[in-house]
């Protein structure tokens, strides 16, 4: 069990009113989920639960859902409604604060003799701790990604969560993932060398591409990724079957590598939402309902509104607070979903601003919708950019030379939730769990003393089949990050 260790540590500030509605100012990743549960756990009806938070220094899973919220709203209750602030330090965040789960995993693999996996049985235990928190939602994650990102026939999975006298585990990166595949990768170096098949080829042989059955029934589209890529270009970056391994009387070199995958492990109708409103000038502010936790989310997401307005990123503003009384709802911000999802909402946000102000133009300049162009900050008909009007002149409603205005300010609404997924047959196992998957591989060379047991890591190389990425500079930082927290 590891702390999440977050360079913010949990805090929180509340106020009871009289009326029995309540203030909070807390460090969150999912401010309507915690007013949910806030909700239910003390009685107060949802609208008058109002949660603020403000960009958070951090959160790995360990603030997805409420820490010492409800401990405070009664404190400031007792205390006649004066208001309350609780701040851990950082022995407190060690002590007191949930981890991520222990993990118990065994696994029985039954090969063919060209090293194609025909079957496989396995048992993972989730240690959730004294209270159940996430952990049934990270077992059950672990359930439906069983076989890590190979393609099995034959598949028996019992993922357990159980409760322990350990402390209460909860989401923390990978949610579930990082565990089993430990166990799934480790199996495969043992079949490698059981079998005397490479371990690179060993993985590529069992890869699951497009066409795919996956342990749930689940066939992968063409757009699903490619792990058996990812798998040879991290190969190719650390170098091996090129270099032997140098060894001395002590130290002892050698390189490793594993794929991974990862579902986002949501319910099927986790919704996104995202609001645009135009200001005076021609700019706007974005409102959305995930919250900034460090990825630089919000600059990709003025990226995305930027881009669909033909407008400079510069004169998109994102609003740093969210206030559930305010903000457009959405579900957490977990399971690798934030930009993937809320950015969805974000460009049907865009393209109903932009529908509003095509009609405004329309009128304004008697021609069809269907011909307008908006460019470079112009909305003019196609191929007549001479005829153009600035798009501040609609940000609040287009108004003729003779004072007569026609509709009213620009706000765009956006949402976006996903289709097609189900939860899974309780006889059967089988279902559609996942919106998408992650593919990647990791590949590393390490030196280990011999006498004392230390082991260096000299080089890293990964490889993520991500699809688009927004912002490359920011996806490059959410590598290193990961590479470096795992090796923490």
């Amino acid at each position: 069990q590891v702390s999440h260790a977050a360079m913010e540590p949990r805090a929180c500030v509340a106020q009871y009113f009289p009326d029995g509605s309540t203030e909070v100012w807390t460090s969150a990743q999912s401010p309507f989920t915690a007013r949910y549960i806030l909700s239910h756990a003390l009685g107060i009806p949802l609208q008058k639960i109002n949660l603020h938070v403000p960009h958070v220094g951090g959160g790995f899973g360990g603030k997805a859902g409420i820490n010492f919220e409800p401990l405070v709203i009664l404190l400031s209750k007792f205390a006649g409604g004066r208001p309350v602030k609780l701040l851990l330090t950082r022995e407190e965040e060690f002590t007191t604060a949930p981890l991520r789960q222990g993990f118990y995993g065994w696994i029985k693999t039954g090969v063919d003799a060209n090293g194609k996996i025909t079957a496989e049985q396995m048992k993972y235990i989730y240690d959730a701790g004294a209270y159940a928190d996430y952990g049934v939602n990270i077992g059950r994650a672990g359930g439906y990604s069983c076989t890590g990102p190979y393609e099995v026939a034959n598949v028996h999975c019992d993922s357990i969560t159980a409760y322990t006298n350990h402390p209460y585990g909860t989401a923390f990166r990978g949610f579930g993932h990082l565990e089993f595949l430990w166990a799934v990768e480790r199996q495969l170096d043992m079949i490698s060398q059981k079998t005397g098949i490479d371990p690179v080829e060993l993985r590529l042989r069992n890869a699951l591409r497009p066409g795919s059955i996956t342990a749930t029934g689940e066939k992968l589209r063409d757009d699903a990724g490619r792990v058996d890529q990812c798998i040879k270009a991290a190969a190719e970056a650390i170098g091996y079957g090129k270099k032997q391994k140098r060894e001395s009387n002590r130290r002892l070199h050698g390189i490793g590598l594993a794929a991974l995958w990862k579902a986002p492990a949501m319910p099927p109708n986790a919704a996104s939402c995202a609001i645009i409103k135009f200001n005076e000038d021609g700019s706007a502010n974005l409102s959305v309902g995930i919250t900034e936790i460090g990825q630089g989310t919000t600059t990709s997401l003025a990226q995305l509104a930027a881009e669909e307005l033909s407008m400079p990123v510069e004169k998109i503003r994102v609003v740093p607070e969210r206030i559930t009384d305010l903000t457009p709802y959405s579900w957490q911000t977990v399971a690798s979903r934030g930009l993937f999802m809320e950015g969805r909402a974000v460009i049907s946000a865009a393209r109903d601003a932009k529908e509003q102000i095509f009609d405004m133009a329309a009128e304004a300049l008697r021609v069809q919708k269907a011909d307008l162009v908006l460019e470079n900050e112009m909305v003019y008909p196609r191929g007549q950019p001479d005829r153009g009007i600035p798009l501040q002149q609609f940000a609040m409603g287009y108004t003729y030379p003779n004072g007569n205005a026609i509709s009213g300010p620009v706000m765009g609404r956006g949402s976006y939730v996903p289709r097609g997924l189900t939860y899974l047959d309780p006889e059967t196992g089988q279902g559609y769990p996942a919106l998408k998957w992650t593919f990647g591989a990791q590949a590393v060379e390490v030196e280990v003393d011999v006498e004392t047991g230390v082991v260096k890591t000299l080089k890293v190389a990964s490889a993520f089949d991500i699809g688009k990425a927004i912002n490359p500079l920011l996806v490059q930082g959410q590598a290193y990050g990961g590479r470096l927290q795992s090796l923490s």
